[in-house]
C-alpha cells in the first residue's frame, strides 16, 4: 500500500523509530543535494533521464511515458530488490513528488513492499530548510572558539565532538577549511547542502545546555552562514586559544598536507600574493616551490594571517571569555573541557 505523508508527518516518525530515506532522483540530482543521511536508487539514471526528457519536450508524454516504462521493466527486479533489503520503515521521494516516486511506490506496493512517499518530495523539503533557518533561534548557550590561524581550532571541535560534546563542525559542513587554501583536497558543498546539514545539526542540539562552534566569518567556501548562526556568534561567550608558532605551523602541515597539494596550493597563492609585500611574498613562492613548505607556512602566518587576524580581532572587540594557553590541540582540548565544567557544573555533553 503507497502511503503519502507530509514532511512533518515524516519526521515525527523519523524521530520516533528508524526511518530510511531513499531518494530515487538521478546520481547528478542526488549529489547536487537531498535530504542528509538518504540512499540513492535511482529509478533513472543521468543518461535515462536526458533521454526521457528530450522525447518530452520533442515528441510527448506518451512518448516520454512509454520510454520511461520500457527502461523500468529492464531493471525491475534489481530495483525493487535493492529497495526491499532496507529496513522495514522507508520513505521514497523525488523533486516535486512526482512520476518517479510514485511509480516506484506502486511497483514496490505491488511487490507487497509498504513505503512511505514525501508530498512535494524534495522541493517541499528544501521549502521547509530555507524557511526554518529563516525563523530559527539558535537555543542554547554559545561558546566560540577563537585563535590565530594555525591554533587547531577545527581539529578542537572535532576532538571535542568525538568526546559527545555538543558542536556545530561548520567547516565539515561547508566542505571547505575557511581560507584561501581551504578548497584544496576537499569536495566542497554547496549552499542546499549546507543549509540541511547545518538545520539538522542545530535541531538535534536545541535541548543541549551548549553548542559550541568555531567563529568563522561569514562565507564559508562557497556558502553564506545564515543569521541565526552568525546572530549566536554576537552573543557567545569567547574562548580564545593561543598557541606557539612552531606548534601553529605544524598544525597547519598536518592539517594541509602541502606536500600533496603543491600545484593547488602555489594556484591559491596567487591570489593573496598581491597582498603581501613583495620580496616577502617572492620568499614565500620560492619556499613553497622548493618544498620548504614550514618556512613557507610561517611567513604566511607572519606577514599574512596573523596582522589580519589581529585587525580582525581588534575590530571585534575583547570581549568577556577565558584565554587558553596550550602548546598543542590535546592541551587545548582539556583546558576547554575543565573550563566548561566549571562554567556549566559538570561534562554536560549531549
Amino acid at each position: 500500500m503507497v502511503q503519502d505523508l507530509s514532511l512533518e508527518e515524516l519526521r515525527a516518525l523519523q524521530l520516533q523509530q528508524e526511518l530510511v530515506w531513499i531518494d530515487v532522483r538521478s546520481p547528478s540530482e542526488y549529489r547536487d543535494s537531498t535530504i542528509p543521511g538518504s540512499l540513492n536508487i535511482p529509478i533513472f539514471n543521468d543518461a535515462e533521464r536526458a533521454e526521457i526528457g528530450t522525447l518530452y519536450k520533442q515528441v510527448g508524454i506518451q512518448a516520454a511515458k512509454e520510454r520511461g516504462l520500457e527502461i523500468v521493466s529492464a531493471k525491475l527486479p534489481s530495483f525493487i530488490k535493492q529497495i526491499a533489503e532496507i529496513g522495514p520503515k522507508k520513505a521514497v521521494f523525488c523533486w516535486r513528488g512526482g512520476m518517479r516516486s510514485k511509480t516506484t511506490a506502486t511497483l514496490l506496493s505491488l511487490m507487497g513492499i509498504h513505503v512511505y512517499r514525501l508530498i512535494g518530495g524534495y522541493r517541499e523539503y528544501r521549502r521547509w530548510v530555507v524557511d526554518t533557518l529563516q525563523s530559527i533561534d539558535v537555543a542554547p548557550k554559545a561558546f566560540v572558539i577563537h585563535g590565530n590561524t594555525g591554533v587547531g581550532k577545527t581539529a578542537v571541535l572535532r576532538r571535542l565532538k568525538e568526546d559527545g560534546y555538543p558542536v556545530l563542525d561548520l567547516e565539515a559542513m561547508a566542505g571547505h577549511r575557511g581560507s584561501i587554501f581551504g578548497q584544496v583536497g576537499q569536495a566542497g558543498n554547496n549552499q542546499k547542502t549546507f543549509d540541511a546539514l547545518l538545520l539538522e545539526e542545530i535541531l538535534s542540539l536545541q535541548q543541549s545546555a551548549y553548542v559550541l562552534f568555531e567563529a568563522e566569518s561569514r562565507r564559508i567556501g562557497k556558502v553564506i552562514l545564515p543569521d541565526a548562526i552568525t546572530n549566536k556568534k554576537e552573543s557567545a561567550v569567547p574562548i580564545w586559544i593561543d598557541m606557539p608558532m612552531h606548534a601553529r605551523v605544524e598544525q597547519i602541515l598536518h592539517d594541509y598536507r602541502p606536500w600533496a597539494y603543491k600545484e593547488p596550493y602555489l594556484q591559491a597563492f596567487k591570489q593573496i600574493k598581491p597582498r603581501i609585500h613583495t620580496p616577502i611574498a617572492a620568499e614565500i613562492e620560492a619556499c613553497m616551490r622548493s618544498d620548504r613548505f614550514a618556512a613557507a607556512v610561517q611567513l604566511l602566518l607572519e606577514h599574512y594571517y596573523d596582522p589580519r587576524y589581529a585587525y580582525t580581532a581588534e575590530q571585534r572587540g575583547n570581549r568577556e571569555g577565558i584565554r587558553i594557553v596550550a602548546d598543542n590541540v590535546e592541551d587545548a582540548v582539556q583546558e576547554i573541557q575543565a573550563y566548561l565544567r566549571q562554567q556549566t557544573g559538570g561534562p554536560v555533553k549531549t
